[in-house]
């Protein structure tokens, strides 16, 4: 056998050359559609406007409205449109005709990468692909849910295809193509869903009750494909449901009732970095569970939304960044399929036609027979190349969604965006005509160098949130809230000056949640603490305001670092203390770090030496401190907006008193500590929670003789600044 790589283009340039044949003579709709790509592909900004209409178009009732809306998106970038195209949009005597001629189009194609809208249409969609030899699997549009009454409705849609679907295919006659795998029949009713869909608060962070409430839905459907003789295949949604969506899978499939049922599989995305892992725990499982599943191995169509979120959150992408490093991968995972096809069944979902020939080289090599694989396609897309694989007696499945325009509009802007796309194989081969050798080209030799992201020592970057779809942070977080409530409740201390003082009365923080639970007492600062706590602070100016730039913001580097260290027990306390969710507790914390971090950068660049000079001058400015500042913070991010006034007043050379929200000390408290753990001087930052009618009138040099003497007591003060 001649090398792999060798063997993979030779059965690639036969399946060109058998593609280029069946599609020698496109159709005049055929052609339409290509001069729609074309011209959304030739330019960036066409393609978001022409999208951004089709996506708005089944809400038109009207053409008025269709050719108001198609002037709105179009005649802002009209220098860019073809003539013809800017004539037309100027003609508002043919308005009813060109916004007919765009309804039409656009739905006409909706409808060719959209089966059909309902069961009985979807049967004589299914009965015309079996004329052509083709297998399906149907996917029911509209399925992300907002409520559990609309993932009710979604599961009860599957149910009566699970139902039905088997009955009406029965009279169809046996293709043995399509009908038939390495082991006998296979079923000819074959479904595919999403496990959100069938649950509206789907979510990793609560893996537990998201998986009981997902299987309650589950069950009754596999429970009813199988006994009609339905298969289903669960599909795969962003990375941070990867982990939760295989775990379900494995779980129920190693329920008495399901673990010797082989009609069923899932899906998995070859643009993720993990994928291999996931394949190689997948085969292990299958072993024990001693019946094998199809796996479908697609590229991954959340590209763009991966990268995007990982980069909003500071997180690693899982995703590869280069299109030639998930082929590569595509390649890889396909071969590891096929090796142990006796437990993982594949299913090699791909357009590109060097992802198709490895497979077909890999099937060779490994001595894998036509019946044991299969090839899956995208309804309305690829057409020669489904008939040439069949020509090749492969059998080949089509992904076909069914539902109403409506819902199925998004699906439909997603395939005209991976149909545009730079790296589309589909545009690359049969758009711009890119040479066959440069197609088939082994991917590992086209995978770009990294682009070097060095970033100055001196820059700043948020601190990344926790990630709770990754069981590690789960954990973490579950840990630090289990040994935060197991502590026995804790008295804090007010602090001025460095020193602990007790005051006699208590704020008790009691949980939001549990009003019984009581978090912590914290001491209770009066008048005369706030009042030794300026003098605390105004002493501590003296030398504080002369110690360097560079000194205040490492302060404040090493605080942040505290913060990051403790990221989880701080959280905890925010979920004890205010009842935040686990990610709005973390994103809090995430922010103080944030804060820390980026005051200290701040406070680097303004100590730079500054001036304009002039003929005859030499001018310079630099800044200084101003005195003591009092952080009177609110409770809805305790310690967020704490951190953030604290940081900036002390880096800047100004000693800060902390007055928390009466409402949240105790994580207040954790600032407080976290400054003097990383070396600020005594009164440099000082904590008086208290009753805030009390204590700030003082704290904020408010003439507070009348209040003071209702209350029976109490002197006059000077204002801290005039």
């Amino acid at each position: 056998m001649p090398k792999l790589d060798d063997r993979i283009r030779e059965i690639g340039g036969k399946i060109f050359a058998r593609v280029r044949a069946l599609s020698a003579s496109p159709s005049l709709l055929a052609r339409i559609d290509d001069a729609f790509m074309d011209l959304a592909m030739r330019d960036e900004v066409v393609k978001s406007q022409l999208f951004r209409f089709v996506d708005v178009l089944p809400t038109l009732t009207t053409s008025a409205a269709v050719f108001r809306h198609l002037r709105e998106y179009l005649e802002p970038i009209a220098d860019r449109l073809p003539a013809p195209l800017r004539v037309v949009l100027t003609n508002g005597i043919l308005s009813p005709v060109i916004a007919a001629a765009a309804n039409f189009n656009v739905r006409r194609m909706a409808w060719k990468f959209i089966a059909s809208p309902d069961l009985d249409h979807t049967v004589k969609a299914i009965g015309r692909l079996r004329d052509r030899r083709l297998a399906f699997t149907v996917d029911l549009l509209g399925e992300a849910v907002i409520s559990e009454s609309e993932a009710d409705q979604y599961q009860q849609r599957y149910l009566e295809l699970a139902r039905l679907l088997p009955g009406r295919l029965a009279a169809f006659p046996e293709d043995g193509l399509i009908d038939r795998g390495a082991n006998g029949p296979i079923p000819r009713a074959n479904i595919s869903l999403k496990l959100s869909a069938l649950y509206s608060q789907f979510d990793p962070l609560n893996p537990g009750g998201t998986a009981d409430a997902v299987l309650r839905r589950l069950r009754p459907l596999l429970r009813i494909a199988r006994q009609n003789g339905a298969f289903v295949n669960l599909d795969m949604e962003q990375f941070t449901f990867k982990d939760l969506t295989i775990q379900i899978f494995k779980s129920i499939l190693m329920e008495e009732e399901f673990r010797d049922w082989a009609d069923v599989g899932i899906a998995l995305q070859a643009y993720l970095r993990c994928t291999l892992e996931d394949l190689e725990s997948l085969a292990e499982w299958s072993v024990r569970r001693g019946t094998s599943v199809t796996v479908r191995l697609v590229k991954g169509a959340y590209w763009d939304f991966e990268t995007v979120v990982a980069a909003q959150n500071g997180w690693d992408v899982p995703v590869f960044t280069d299109k030639a490093e998930t082929d590569a991968n595509f390649e890889s995972c396909a071969a590891f399929l096929i090796e142990h096809r006796r437990v993982l069944r594949p299913a090699i979902a791909s357009h590109n036609i060097r992802s198709i020939a490895a497979a077909l080289a890999s099937a060779e090599q490994f001595g894998a027979e036509p019946a044991e694989i299969e090839f899956q396609m995208l309804y309305g897309m690829a057409d020669p190349i489904k008939a040439a694989l069949i020509e090749m007696n492969r059998r080949v499945r089509v992904y076909a969604p069914v539902g109403e325009l409506l819902p199925g509009m998004a699906y439909l802007v997603r395939r005209l965006l991976e149909n545009t796309s730079n790296e589309s194989f589909l545009r690359a081969g049969f758009v711009e005509h890119e040479p066959e050798e440069q197609l088939l080209m082994n991917p590992t030799l086209r995978v770009r160098p990294p682009i070097s992201s060095s970033k100055l020592a001196a820059g700043f970057t948020n601190a990344p949130s926790s990630d709770f779809s990754r069981e590690a942070n789960r954990v973490a977080m579950s840990r630090a809230i289990d040994s935060f409530g197991a502590k026995p409740c804790a008295d804090y201390p007010l602090i001025i000056g460095g020193r602990r003082i007790m005051a006699g009365r208590w704020i008790e923080s009691t949980n939001p949640s549990h009003k019984a639970r009581v978090v912590g007492r914290s001491a209770c600062a009066g008048p005369e603490h706030a009042e030794q706590a300026v003098a605390a602070a105004k002493s501590a100016f003296v030398t504080w305001r002369d110690v360097s730039a560079k000194e205040r913001a490492a302060l404040l580097d090493r605080v942040a670092d505290i913060l990051e260290r403790d990221r989880f027990d701080l959280a905890a306390i925010e979920v004890a203390e205010c009842a935040k969710p686990w990610r709005d507790a973390d994103a809090d914390i995430a922010e103080a770090i944030d804060f820390c971090r980026y005051y200290a950068w701040q406070m680097r660049e303004l100590s730079l030496p500054q001036g304009v000079d002039v003929a005859g001058e030499r001018n310079q400015w630099l800044y200084e401190s101003r005195g003591p500042a009092v952080v009177i913070a609110p409770w809805n991010f305790p310690l967020a907006i704490l951190t953030g006034m604290a940081a900036a007043a002390v880096v800047a050379g100004n000693p800060v008193i902390l007055k928390p929200a009466e409402q949240s000390p105790v994580i207040a408290w954790r600032l407080a500590l976290a400054f003097e753990e990383a070396g600020a001087p005594s009164g440099v930052v000082n904590y008086l929670p208290g009753i805030g009618e009390e204590i700030e009138p003082v704290l904020i040099g408010c003439r507070i003789d009348r209040i003071y003497r209702l209350a029976g007591g109490g002197t006059f003060h000077q204002p801290l600044c005039r």
